[in-house]
């Protein structure tokens, strides 16, 4: 099938049951929520539902496996002045000092701001989180091995500078203190030593490859799901070709406090070996005990790729039209399964929550997104079909979801080659039941799921 032969958005629709899961939590350390038809409901949020697709594609990508493999992919860190000093050290020869220092001020002369230089723990991070190609720290620690004359005699002459305007800026604080000034006078007489003191600017070829290093070129998690880079005005960001909605329960939500008990292994065996009952009472009790807050229910979740946007990107990458819409339908592919089958990480260990496989998945084009959260504006009631509930959330849901799809698709010329995927053998009879439109089909493999 042609790219003129299909339409622009691909839609993505899941159900799935989870059981005594923690995937996300808030400020506090409780599931996340949000109010839907008049209930509260569990919230996954589209952050981590993104992060956890776009690493497992990255993490396949990497592997030599998948539709991408082989293909450019992104890091997104906080550590590239860290990541270029360890270039220069285990491929330049440089010692590790001089590496980060010149590294982490040859990307502050680019415009990125680093954390407190008075906290070890933050002083050679950047402020904000960079998404960028996995090379770029060695793109950039090349460039400085290269020009390392050049590049570091601007590099003294800037850290120089930078200190005589430190200390102008505590010469005119003290002396606004002496005087009582207003915080506003002191903000003022702190800004006017700043720029008292002109900081050399970087040297513009230096500049220029520090930037084609950061720029998204041909790193495909990066045309998929985009970036924003306020710091650098001259760096590109990219507006992403993937929507994701946040996953909500179809019910209202269910949260147990769960009290656990960790034993301290160390205590056991002194009391294993106590000589007397008073020794083995001193090491009685737990090592540490505590709550967690775990959730279960049926969540349905959505996302969209916008296939002309993902194309854009990847042009403006510089791939040629061909080459574009190569890459395009490798990275249709390898999205339409990190959805299916990633899945956020948090208390993965106690809770297996990344074994989990949804209950269905439906997938179809359209000439604009199509989100069916409506269909479960009101909550579902699991209570027995006798009583007038609607029977486990699961099948519920399912029966919900394509009753809405079939619903939209009778109203819409748009809507084509809608496919659904169950990993549920329950959901499979079901679907022989259903009423479905013609247009719908039944697949068996996450990669049957776009065409």
């Amino acid at each position: 099938m042609t790219e003129s032969s299909r339409s622009q958005f691909l839609s993505l629709h899941l159900i799935e049951t989870l059981a005594a899961v923690l995937p996300v939590r808030d400020e506090n350390a409780q599931p996340k929520t949000l109010v839907f038809g008049g209930v509260e409901r569990h919230m996954i949020t589209s952050q981590a539902r993104r992060r956890a697709e776009r690493v497992h594609a990255r993490n396949r990508a990497n592997a030599g496996r998948g539709a991408l493999k082989e293909r450019s992919m992104g890091v997104r860190t906080r550590e590239w002045a860290l990541l270029a000093a360890r270039e220069l050290e285990n491929a330049h020869g440089w010692d590790r000092d001089r590496a980060l220092v010149t590294a982490r001020t040859v990307l502050e002369g680019t415009g990125l701001k680093f954390g407190d230089p008075k906290k070890k723990t933050v002083a050679d991070l950047t402020k904000v989180l960079i998404f960028a190609p996995s090379d770029a720290g060695a793109r950039i620690a090349h460039h400085i091995a290269d020009r390392a004359a050049e590049v570091e005699e601007w590099r003294d002459a800037y850290l120089k500078a930078q200190a005589l305007a430190e200390a102008a800026r505590k010469t005119r604080r003290g002396a606004k203190k002496k005087t009582a000034a207003p915080p506003e006078a002191e903000e003022e007489a702190t800004t006017e030593a700043a720029t008292t003191v002109a900081l050399p600017p970087l040297p513009k070829a230096t500049r220029d490859a520090v930037l084609l290093a950061l720029a998204p070129r041909d790193a495909v998690d990066i045309a998929l799901y985009g970036r924003f880079l306020a710091e650098v005005p001259d760096s590109p960001n990219v507006d992403g070709a993937v929507q994701t909605g946040h996953a909500f329960t179809v019910h209202e939500s269910e949260q147990i406090e769960d009290f656990y008990a960790a034993a301290d292994d160390a205590k056991l065996e002194r009391k294993r070996n106590a000589l007397d009952f008073l020794d083995a009472a001193d090491d009685a009790g737990a090592g540490m005990t505590g709550y967690q807050s775990l959730i279960s229910g049926t969540f349905y979740r959505h996302a969209v790729l916008d296939r002309t946007q993902l194309r854009t990107n990847l042009q403006a990458a510089g791939m040629d039209t061909a080459e574009a819409e190569k890459v395009a339908s490798e990275a249709e592919k390898e999205f339409v399964i990190s959805f299916v089958e990633a899945f956020p990480e948090a208390k993965k260990n106690s809770t297996a929550s990344t074994g989990s496989l949804p209950a269905l998945v439906l997938a179809f084009e359209g000439e604009r997104p199509y989100n069916y959260a409506s269909a479960f504006q009101k909550p579902i009631d699991e209570g027995p079909l006798s009583a007038g509930g609607e029977g486990p959330a699961g099948p519920a849901a399912v029966r919900r979801l394509l009753r809405h799809h079939t619903f939209v698709s009778r109203r819409r010329d748009d809507l084509r080659t809608a496919r659904v995927l169950t990993y549920d053998p329950e959901i499979d009879l079901l679907l022989g039941e259903l009423e479905l439109p013609e247009s719908l089909s039944v697949v068996e493999r996450a990669e049957d799921l776009t065409p």
